[in-house]
């Protein structure tokens, strides 16, 4: 279960990783329009701003959460004995569980409600930001599916993570 969790974090950051190239790419080719022949691609702020950056962050957090590359205040939990600083990781990785699966709730039904109708932003032209909705729902599968790969390697492994 553990690798079929990780390997599903891995293609989100690659789908993640792509939409930076792709980002990177467009904004390079905006640029380089409004230097060389002082014209401009339209809409790329909406496009940078609606689509790359949303998913980017979002799917991208189950693959940090499973590195550990949140920031993490354990100051005090270091000094503590092993079996509280366990009790205090799985108590912690259960009300993770509890948030993210409550934020995948609320965002599959916000994606759900947006797709339903054609949800866009105003623009000087039609823009859809409905597909963009869909990073949220699978960014927070993404990282409920990696707090629980951790809190089961941290009870096998009888040590905090």
């Amino acid at each position: 279960m553990q690798t079929l969790i990780r390997w599903t974090n891995l293609a989100t950051m690659a789908l993640a990783s792509a939409f930076m190239i792709l980002m990177m790419s467009h904004i390079t080719a905006d640029v380089a329009l409004r230097f060389l022949f002082n014209g401009r691609l339209i809409g790329t702020l909406e496009i940078v701003s609606f689509y790359y950056m949303v998913v980017i962050v979002f799917l991208s957090l189950g693959y940090v959460e499973l590195r550990g590359g949140h920031i993490r205040v354990d100051l005090f939990a270091k000094m503590m004995p092993q079996d509280v600083q366990i009790g205090l990781y799985v108590l912690a990785c259960g009300v993770g569980l509890v948030f993210f699966g409550m934020l995948f709730w609320q965002s599959l039904h916000d994606a759900l409600s947006a797709t339903a109708r054609a949800e866009e932003a105003m623009s000087n032209f039609t823009f859809y930001i409905w597909p963009a909705r869909w990073a949220l729902p699978l960014g927070f599968a993404g990282i409920w599916l990696a707090v629980l790969s951790n809190l089961l390697k941290s009870v096998t492994q009888r040590r905090a993570l």
